[in-house]
């Protein structure tokens, strides 16, 4: 069905993870890639000055890590991939990158402060130039 499938993922949330991996699997075509996309959010600048200087290093690897585990086990062409900034727009741009025809993401329930600013999976639906499917 697709060719190329981006799968954001939120560390903090692995099960739902998992689930989108298994819906990818079923949804690529034969010769297809999957994309595992999680975005670190910046640290603030007032923030940042108090912690380590490598700290976003470490993040980084850390993700890496967790994701390349979650690669295992997914036949084909699946590769592993960490960003930084904010979710929707970095999710978004990697569909852009890498000529993605659907964005997998998962979606909580809504809570007060969605319905004022949105949610990120609420913000990629708005603005992806592919499909997008969510999963609660």
């Amino acid at each position: 069905m697709y060719k190329n499938i981006i799968v954001a993922i939120d560390l903090a949330h692995g099960e739902a993870g998992k689930e989108l991996i298994d819906r990818a699997k079923a949804l690529i075509d034969e010769g297809g890639a999957i994309r595992l996309v999680h975005v670190l959010e910046d640290v603030p600048s007032y923030i940042a000055a108090e912690l380590p200087r490598d700290l976003n290093d470490r993040r980084q690897a850390e993700a890496k890590v967790e994701l390349n585990l979650l690669t295992q086990g997914i036949p084909g062409n699946c590769v592993a991939e960490v960003r930084t900034g904010a979710p929707a727009s970095q999710i978004l741009q990697a569909a852009e990158d890498h000529g993605a025809d659907l964005v997998m993401i998962a979606s909580h329930r809504p809570g007060l402060s969605d319905y004022f600013i949105g949610s990120t999976a609420a913000r990629v639906v708005r603005h992806a130039q592919c499909s997008v499917l969510i999963a609660r």
